[in-house]
């Protein structure tokens, strides 16, 4: 008969607690440095962003310094007394075009690089990006609409980005019909009709194309296809900004349903999280924010596709963190893409989606190389 295991005297109980809640100590103070070190680099993101953004305003066929800038600024936005001593036409190029524009960059960079991680984590997929849910393409059809034949004019000046966006609202309605079942929808269900509904309409803008009978409308339907931010203007900058801050918004306060659906259904499930209603309205969110850059911008891609990797690496894969960071990744990559696009080929301007494509595509081979060594 096997006898008892001999209890350890309480001096041997004592020191085992000890040690265990050494070890506790030990874990809590290591992660306490580590949501440390991940704060530390978001602010420093976000300083490059700052740092970004004035220098894309100074450079240009026409550099200005710095310091005008400052002063150009302080005179249009606050009563503040200051000696104008700068040229009109560097006022007029500063706040008229470039400063807008840059803002503009800012904010569509955001949006996507966020949507992108949020995409990545629904559908469990590190190849997601925004244009696999079909929503660029239906902004792209409605865009096409109202330049080549004048659909949408109702809205005068603004016909364009509106049809973009009703466009990118009709894709999103048709996805989320065909993606649901009687048992909800799953991450395959959304990707593959997104898929679907994308080629659709990519084939419906370019009948549009071959239909249309000007050349210069079929150009400018093409140029904007590939994205570029020289329509930006003060006036386009308040609904997408809304978008945005909503969006981006909806999406953090979503984090930890993000990480826990980004892993499996059951993990969601077995912590009270409904899986395919998250799905639902994140890919709302998602849809709506695309939809409204896209109307402004045009079809960016790549943006969605690499910074969501980049923000991981950084920070790691616990979106609290890595939603801001992309955030701000995002917005970083598309205003340099911005200033490439303007100044390669001065005074031609090239589209900035062909910029974001041979960044982004050796950044992505990269990324792939490294799969074989962990998760990206």
């Amino acid at each position: 008969m096997l006898r008892d295991a001999p209890r350890p005297p309480d001096g041997g109980t004592a020191a085992v607690a000890a040690e265990s809640e050494s070890a506790d100590r030990t874990a809590t103070l290591g992660a306490a440095l580590n949501d440390g070190r991940r704060r530390a680099i978001v602010t420093l993101l976000a300083i490059a962003l700052l740092a970004t953004a004035v220098a894309a305003v100074c450079l240009g066929p026409v550099i200005v310094h710095p310091g005008d800038v400052f002063r150009i600024v302080i005179h249009h936005t606050t009563s503040a007394s200051v000696a104008v001593d700068w040229k009109p036409s560097e006022d007029a190029v500063i706040w008229q075009v470039r400063l807008p524009r840059v803002l503009l960059g800012c904010v569509v960079g955001a949006i996507l690089g966020s949507a992108g991680l949020a995409m990545q984590a629904m559908v469990r997929n590190p190849l997601a990006e925004p244009h696999l849910l079909g929503v660029t393409a239906g902004a792209s059809t409605g865009a096409a609409a109202a330049i080549l034949f004048g659909i949408g004019a109702a809205f005068a000046g603004n016909s364009t980005a509106a049809m973009a966006f009703l466009g990118a609202l009709a894709a999103m309605v048709l996805i989320l019909v065909l993606a649901r079942t009687d048992r909800g929808s799953s991450p395959t269900r959304l990707l593959l009709a997104g898929v679907a509904v994308g080629y659709l309409l990519s084939a419906l803008t370019s009948l549009l194309i071959l239909l249309a009978s000007s050349n210069e409308g079929a150009r400018a339907v093409l140029f904007w296809l590939l994205g570029s931010l020289a329509q930006a203007k003060w006036a386009t900058l308040p609904a997408v900004t809304v978008a945005a801050i909503v969006g981006i918004g909806a999406l953090f306060l979503c984090r930890r349903r993000l990480d826990v659906v980004s892993v499996s259904d059951e993990l969601a499930r077995s912590v009270g999280v409904h899986p395919d209603r998250t799905r639902f309205i994140l890919v709302v969110v998602v849809a709506l924010c695309i939809g409204a850059a896209v109307a402004v911008s045009g079809g960016i891609g790549f943006v969605g596709l690499v910074v969501p990797h980049i923000a991981r690496r950084f920070v790691g894969s616990a979106h609290r963190f890595a939603l801001p960071a992309a955030a701000l990744l995002g917005a970083v990559l598309l205003v340099w893409a911005d200033v490439a696009a303007r100044l390669v080929l001065e005074p031609r301007e090239l589209p900035i989606g062909v910029v974001t494509g041979l960044i982004g595509a050796p950044v992505l081979i990269v990324l792939v190389r490294r799969l074989s060594h962990g998760p990206v």
